[in-house]
């Protein structure tokens, strides 16, 4: 009886290296594509009218991919498509997990526990709220409304991002969800400074009513700066806080979604909790980044490197974002994010107070 040769016993191992291999040429059209967006919308995040008015690389990455996508996408679709779908699958899981280095434990303790409180506080009352609100009163569907809570509630077109895994949102949903995040997130950059004013609040407390309650982390630079140093370095540390919250958030939310069949599971009893391990990678980075290990360049790289990410995502993300898809959805997401940002000023002005009271910390 005749035995296999050794080139016929090695036919699987180099039929799967030349699948991987020509897996690897597939994704590189649209990783340029969606590399050469993300650059062009960091350059433009630089520039000093853009940077004075809290509008990110990230914001400027899905404007540019929506307007790359709407108008010459569909003649390079087809080759750059699994490119473009890596961008904003796998890019953005390892983008989410280097973003625990721009936060420390330490930043806690920066914003004591009333900063703590205050921020869990307006996280589970917002997102609490979008839901309501946007599926029993605005009649939105339950993705639409989480992800646009999401991004009121905890850190932005980020937080929408790193939701949209779990809630399992389509493309249109996601940069509904973003959107709003930009049209009232840019309103609180001239809107607080206003009423720091008004309300002649210290800058302390000032700096933590901007970090618990505004949607993105360049927005609450840009909202802090206006006021003083002081009000800035303070809704920075509270932010962050807020940022460190991601992690446990998608957690809970998995483990809610599940319980409530939504998704594939429906009709079919409970289903399996989700975990987003990038979470907890975004959670163990933040951990190595307390200990002050590495040195200071080495961070700056990688926040770099997590920028281009990000970046990369959210052009991918804009690239598969149909105007006609966005024009579907109507003025309901918008009415829902307008009801969570007036929360967040009222609302978020109530918890600041009726906390920073409790804890002898009065405004």
């Amino acid at each position: 009886m005749s035995t296999p040769s050794n080139s016929t016993r090695l036919d699987p191992l180099a039929a799967r290296h030349d699948a991987g291999w020509l897996h690897l040429r597939g994704l590189v059209p649209g990783l340029v594509l969606t590399g050469a967006i993300a650059f062009a919308a960091i350059r433009l995040g630089q520039a000093a009218w853009f940077e004075s008015h809290g509008i990110s690389a990230l914001t400027l990455a899905i404007v540019l991919g929506m307007l790359v996508g709407n108008t010459v996408y569909g003649r390079v679709g087809t080759s750059a498509g699994a490119g473009v779908a890596f961008s904003k699958a796998s890019l953005l899981r390892l983008g989410i997990i280097l973003y625990g280095f721009r936060l420390t434990f330490q930043d806690i303790g920066n914003v004591g526990w009333a900063g703590v409180a205050i921020d869990a506080a307006v996280l589970c009352s917002t997102f609490a709220l979008a839901c309501f609100v946007g599926t029993r009163v605005l009649g939105l569907d339950r993705k639409t409304a989480m992800l646009i809570g999401a991004g009121s509630s905890i850190c932005g077109a980020a937080a929408v991002m790193a939701a949209e895994p779990v809630v399992r949102g389509r493309a249109e949903q996601v940069t509904v969800a973003v959107a709003t995040v930009v049209v009232f997130g840019t309103v609180s950059i001239f809107l607080y400074p206003a009423l720091h004013h008004w309300l002649s609040m210290s800058d302390l407390h000032y700096g933590l009513f901007a970090g618990s309650t505004i949607h993105e982390v360049a927005q609450v630079v840009a909202a802090g700066r206006a006021v003083s140093e002081q009000a800035a370095d303070t809704a920075v540390i509270a932010k962050m806080v807020r940022v460190m919250m991601l992690a446990p958030f998608l957690i809970l939310l998995s483990a809610c979604l599940s319980r409530s069949s939504i998704g594939e599971h429906a009709g079919r009893g409970p289903g399996r909790i989700v975990v987003p391990w990038f979470a907890l990678g975004f959670v163990a980075i933040a951990g190595l980044n307390s200990l002050a290990l590495l040195p200071q360049a080495a961070v700056h790289e990688m926040l770099d490197l997590d920028t281009a990410l990000l970046a990369m995502a959210m052009a991918g993300l804009g690239l598969t974002a149909h105007v006609s898809a966005i024009r579907k959805a109507g003025t309901r997401p918008l009415a829902l994010a307008a009801v969570l940002f007036a929360w967040l000023v009222g609302g978020g002005l109530a918890i600041n107070a009726g906390i920073t009271v409790l804890f002898g910390q009065g405004l």
